[in-house]
């Protein structure tokens, strides 16, 4: 509770509306449900969530050996990691959510099929936008080309499903959004990690010279999740024990 306020209240100028108020509303309305799944609240709240959780499970002395987050959650492993202070990774995660909102709607759609599969059926304005299991991808883009690929793969009875989102994240459709957040980066001290997490971006141990990088930070949203090759590398570890912090 202590952090979610904390995130709250660093996040009350950087919201229209209240982070507490999204996550406990007391009108259970659809629209108060769609405000929340809206790309300007839903990236501030995830980041929140598993930031709190995280520090649940260190206040009662589980401490991580290493960490991965996928996509916003690898900003809440850099924060915990000491990348970045609390206050600038909320700074970016806010700015990233409104500059994604303000962008053109997209579709992504969870594949069940191997990346080479995947590859060969994407189409110019269609993009990989997550590898998150051997045979369990996403793809983001405009939505007539989501729907097509969808009617496609339904005939030949591929599993398909439609992610919860606004927007194609971690596709070209979010390129316009990597130079404004290279400019958010200016002054915003960035350290290297004293605790080891994966790269989401490559699915290996992150290297001091990438979380140091604007560069690595601003691109982050637009290149795909690699979240099953970190999956990996974390399980390489002897005796791993995982423990999703996720909503």
């Amino acid at each position: 509770r202590r952090n979610i306020e904390r995130c709250a209240a660093i996040l009350k100028p950087l919201m229209t509306d209240d982070l507490i108020s999204l996550l406990y509303p007391t009108d259970v309305s659809t629209e108060t449900k769609q405000r929340l799944m809206s790309t300007i609240a839903a990236q501030p709240a995830i980041f929140s969530v598993e930031y709190a959780l995280a520090n649940l499970w260190m206040s009662w002395g589980i401490e991580p050996a290493a960490m991965i987050g996928h996509s916003i959650g690898e900003f809440v492993a850099a924060v915990i990691a000491g990348v970045f202070s609390l206050e600038d990774a909320l700074k970016l995660v806010a700015a990233r959510g409104r500059l994604m909102q303000e962008l053109p709607a997209g579709a992504m759609l969870a594949v069940r099929l191997p990346e080479p599969d995947v590859l060969a059926l994407l189409t110019p304005s269609l993009n990989l936008a997550a590898v998150n299991g051997p045979s369990l991808c996403v793809v983001a883009g405009p939505f007539a080309a989501v729907d097509e690929l969808e009617r496609s793969l339904t005939a030949r009875d591929v599993v398909t499903r439609r992610l919860h989102t606004s927007h194609a994240f971690h596709s070209a459709m979010v390129e316009p959004v990597v130079e404004p957040l290279r400019r958010c980066l200016r002054g915003v001290t960035l350290s290297a990690p004293r605790i080891p997490y994966i790269s989401c971006v490559t699915g290996e141990w992150i290297r001091p010279e990438q979380a140091t990088s604007p560069d690595y930070w601003a691109r982050h949203a637009r290149v795909p999740v690699r979240f099953a090759d970190g999956i990996t590398t974390a399980s390489a570890s002897e005796n791993a024990i995982l423990i999703e912090v996720g909503p």
